[in-house]
């Protein structure tokens, strides 16, 4: 659209012109995968345990984060403002509060993240976790946790092991108070 009204390419526009573009139909959905910088450990937690592909490292330096966003296409979050400020960096933020889960509200509200797939990642590596049955874990399972819970997914990478247990009700918490924050802004 240019000054309310369909465009298209040909019309070349003039200083003081209002342009508004449009995704084309049937385009797939964004999925936003990120990188985070050393500042923001408890942020990639949180943003991995609502699904999202966030790729951190406590010892991840400007240059090497910038080469990852640019190949993987991510985008950046970091405390650094000098480091947005880097010609490579297309897309990024800097999150203004210093706790973890104010920081999610505002990466979530800044993206207008919705896509929430919660327990889906591993929060220690962020690979994609798998189900497993608990006869192949037994052996690894502590008593208590083998007599009470029944459903499992392992981290390919990190073998690590999650259950639904007293933890998995504060994270639905989450989730629900961030799909509730979004309802409302709209």
């Amino acid at each position: 659209m240019l000054n309310g009204t369909p465009s298209t390419a040909e019309r070349i526009a003039e200083d003081k012109d209002q342009i508004e573009l449009q995704a084309a139909a049937g385009a797939p959905p964004f999925a936003p995968r990120f990188v985070l910088d050393c500042h923001l450990g408890r942020l990639t937690a949180l943003l991995r345990m609502l699904g999202y592909d966030s790729f951190y490292r406590n010892d991840l330096g400007d240059d090497e984060a910038v080469a990852i966003l640019t190949v993987d296409e991510r985008i950046l979050l970091t405390r650094d403002r000098h480091l947005l400020m880097r010609k490579a960096v297309q897309l990024g933020y800097c999150p203004r509060s210093l706790n973890p889960a104010d920081q999610l509200r505002e990466v979530v509200r800044r993206f207008d993240l919705q896509d929430f797939r919660p327990c889906s990642r591993c929060l220690r590596c962020n690979t994609l976790l798998e189900p497993v049955g608990k006869e192949s874990i037994l052996s690894r399972l502590e008593p208590l946790t083998a007599r009470y819970f029944e459903t499992f997914s392992t981290c390919r990478s990190c073998r690590r092991i999650f259950w639904q247990g007293s933890h998995y009700d504060h994270m639905l918490n989450v989730v629900n108070q961030l799909r509730a924050d979004s309802a409302q802004r709209e």
